[in-house]
């Protein structure tokens, strides 16, 4: 599979690239639509995604390159090459929640109705990112037979045929999980049940519960001695997240 779109010139376009690029306009588009619909001015939502690109790229090329220093470290030049991937979403997370709770004091805005409006578009946009993952052939899982990938696709079951043996599309399943729980995120908003906060506390905690199981799977996973980062870093936040619609949401209202 070749990962490269097309040349300009000497420059190649990668899918990888157009996939971010993708998911990034198509969550913006979401974000526009909605905080129109809460009374958001437009240009403080431009302001926001312009000043939030390069920071949210810097902290998840960051928590990458953390966590598999090993690698960086006889090479350190290759921690400015992202053509190939090497991006972890949870460096997007904690490095945009930081960014936007100074947004939002700056702006006088509500953390909580904020990131509300931004967490489906977090999640639209990471779906989107999954088939990057897919052209890279990266972020896939360990080894299944031919005959379990012939319940998919024919051109996954091809793009998971890497030297020689057939792999888990773990790109596909969190494709998947992350449409589901965007969907939701719709419905529910415009549902009676929302309350300011529980779209974020929701769409975080689910997206969590999916990566604790689909990151099992995944055979490229950032370790910290024997455990996988991304898994214990789901499980606190599932944990955080019930605690926050437990307790929270009274401590919220007697505030």
């Amino acid at each position: 599979m070749d990962p490269v779109a097309f040349s300009i010139g000497a420059v190649d376009v990668r899918w990888y690239g157009i996939f971010v690029v993708s998911g990034i306009v198509a969550g913006f588009m979401y974000v526009l639509y909605q905080g129109s619909r809460w009374n958001y001015d437009s240009e403080d939502l431009i302001d926001f995604l312009l000043y939030g690109l390069p920071i949210g790229l810097v902290g998840t090329r960051l928590y990458y390159v953390v966590f598999n220093w090993s690698y960086f470290r006889a090479d350190p030049v290759r921690i400015f090459d992202i053509t190939g991937g090497g991006l972890a979403i949870h460096g997007t997370i904690f490095v945009g929640l930081i960014y936007t709770l100074v947004f939002v004091h700056l702006k006088g805005f509500s953390f909580l109705e904020f990131a509300d409006l931004l967490t489906p578009a977090f999640l639209l946009g990471l779906a989107f990112g999954r088939w990057g993952n897919f052209v890279n052939q990266e972020a896939h899982g360990g080894e299944v037979s031919a005959e379990f990938l012939s319940y998919f696709p024919e051109f996954i079951k091809e793009g998971m045929f890497i030297e020689g043996s057939y792999y888990h599309p773990t790109f596909f399943y969190e494709f998947s999980w992350n449409i589901i729980i965007f969907v939701f995120l719709l419905i529910f908003t415009g549902s009676g049940l929302y309350r300011r906060g529980r779209t974020f506390v929701i769409g975080l905690g689910l997206y969590s519960l999916g990566r604790f199981f689909i990151e099992d799977l995944r055979v490229d996973s950032l370790y910290l001695g024997d455990i996988q980062i991304a898994r214990l870093v789901s499980i606190l936040i599932i944990i955080l997240c019930i605690l926050y619609l437990i307790m929270g949401e009274k401590i919220t209202k007697n505030t």
